[in-house]
């Protein structure tokens, strides 16, 4: 008799643990459990946010690296790290059912350089929260038991929003439902990047030497800033990106403007012309085959449409009197290649202005790109419309008999960074995360067809040969690359939400 009493009880435990590891929870139950565990995320993303996380600099990376490997580990994750010519990856596993599917996770670990003395807090690595009030930003004083955190108030440090928070998210959400004993109802692949922000160099051989190791059925990529509106948000799309180096010459060695001023060119006023040359008074690019290839049917302006957005009310947040003229709205403006001048030097300015002709000027240009414009075209196109401004090209500073030949020499250097991608809205992986989303955000939710920045994810999309979606969590005016970079506590809230979300959804 006391054998069945054994078995039953054996039998009740059992049901009750396949019953917690299955259960579908409900939109209150899953923002209860994000509540409940709140605190501790805040706790983490504190500790995490100490790490410098600059993709230039190994030792860095290999700090984050540690302690991303130890939190997954704590999370029953297999860990190993992906080695490369350059900075290593670190891939975590956990296989929950041999006969489920796979998702892959991206997370970006790195983070821009910063300048501490442009930050309103004495270190940005130092995170701080703060509330806005009369006008300014000032931390909070929080007591050790405090148990309520304001959703508005934020949480300043670099790499809050870009992208350790979204990171966070994630793994706040699977160390929730670690703590109540539930699984996912697929399994999970994670694959951290430290060198985003340096366009992830080693990415795309890594993808292809790693292709069985990485090989899932859908990508969901933790990083980018929500729509204007702060809604959550789905992009489906990012643009790609190349950068050039114009440097346009003048005399062999700056000279003084009281002495050569009106016989020897200040280059300047050439280099001047040629940024003139690349855009109209609209905004519209005037290199030739610019924008070729891009095409905006009635269904994909139709699905732009729906983003709620007004132009009227863009133009004040960014104080602008009109915008560029490439589209009527900022949706349609994302689909096409843009072209901007990011930095300019010639001579001395400030305190340290004076009276010379410079030497040279330099220009610095970044294009993002589209599916339908690669770089190597647009790169070839920018080179050709140079040479038909009258410039000569050379491949370093000119020689002397360069100078007495030509009578405007410049030099172009590129690099190509990120690729672009796009994945169609209408398929199983917006059907899915939006099916998730819908639970707890009801039709609160902004599907974008692509962001006007860069990831490094065409080498999962082209090698695996699956689709990919960025989940948004970030508020839009977090300062993202700049001094005082914040996450909205919120926006945090709501992202480790998403997550949990998403991770008790059954796949289609």
């Amino acid at each position: 008799m006391k054998k069945w009493k054994v078995l039953i009880v054996f039998f009740i435990y059992v049901l009750s643990s396949y019953s917690s590891q299955c259960q579908n929870l409900k939109s209150e139950e899953l923002k209860s459990l994000t509540d409940k565990g709140f605190n501790v995320a805040i706790t983490n993303l504190h500790h995490f946010l100490k790490l410098q996380n600059d993709g230039n600099f190994p030792e860095q990376i290999n700090k984050n690296k540690q302690w991303c490997d130890s939190v997954f580990r704590t999370l029953d994750f297999k860990t190993q790290t992906i080695k490369t010519e350059g900075a290593p990856l670190l891939f975590a596993e956990k296989i929950y059912k041999k006969n489920y599917r796979n998702i892959l996770f991206y997370l970006q670990i790195d983070g821009q350089p910063v300048d501490s003395s442009a930050w309103s807090q004495p270190n940005p690595f130092e995170p701080v929260i703060k509330v806005y009030e009369n006008g300014i930003w000032s931390p909070v004083e929080i007591e050790t038991n405090q148990n309520i955190y304001d959703d508005d108030w934020r949480i300043f440090a670099r790499s809050a929003s870009d992208s350790k928070g979204p990171a966070m998210s994630l793994i706040s959400a699977l160390q929730i439902l670690q703590k109540q004993n539930i699984n996912p109802k697929y399994n999970i692949k994670v694959i951290m990047d430290f060198q985003e922000e340096l366009g992830s160099p080693d990415l795309p051989k890594a993808v292809l030497e790693n292709r069985d190791l990485l090989s899932a059925d859908m990508l969901f990529i933790m990083d980018g800033t929500r729509h204007l509106s702060n809604l959550p948000t789905l992009t489906y799309g990012a643009r790609g990106i190349a950068t050039a180096t114009i440097k346009v010459f003048g005399p062999s060695y700056a000279l003084h403007s009281g002495q050569y001023g009106n016989y020897a060119p200040n280059p300047v006023f050439e280099a001047a012309r040629l940024i003139s040359s690349f855009k109209d008074d609209h905004g519209i690019v005037q290199i030739p085959g610019f924008y070729d290839g891009v095409v905006l049917t009635d269904r994909d302006k139709k699905l732009l449409s729906t983003i709620p957005e007004n132009n009227d009310s863009l133009n004040i947040r960014l104080g602008i009197y009109n915008s560029e003229q490439v589209a009527p709205t900022y949706q349609e403006a994302l689909q096409f290649p843009s072209f901007n001048i990011r930095g300019l030097k010639a001579a001395y300015t400030g305190k340290e202005v004076r009276t010379l002709i410079p030497e040279d000027v330099i220009i610095e240009i970044d294009m993002r790109l589209v599916p339908e414009t690669p770089a190597e075209r647009q790169l070839e196109l920018l080179r050709n419309h140079i040479l038909k401004q009258g410039f000569h090209l050379v491949d370093s500073a000119p020689n002397n008999e360069d100078r007495a030949t030509f009578k405007k020499l410049a030099s172009l250097e590129f690099r190509i960074g990120s690729k672009p991608f796009r994945t169609d809205m209408d398929s199983d992986i917006g059907k899915f995360l939006n099916t998730a989303l819908k639970k707890v955000f009801g039709n609160n939710i902004v599907n974008m067809r692509t962001t006007g920045g860069s990831q490094p994810m065409a080498p999962f999309i082209q090698t695996l040969n699956i689709p990919a979606v960025s989940i948004r969590i970030p508020n839009p005016d977090n300062n993202i690359h700049g001094p005082d970079e914040n996450l909205r506590l919120g926006n945090y809230r709501e992202g480790i939400l998403s997550c949990l979300t998403i991770l008790n959804e059954s796949l289609p």
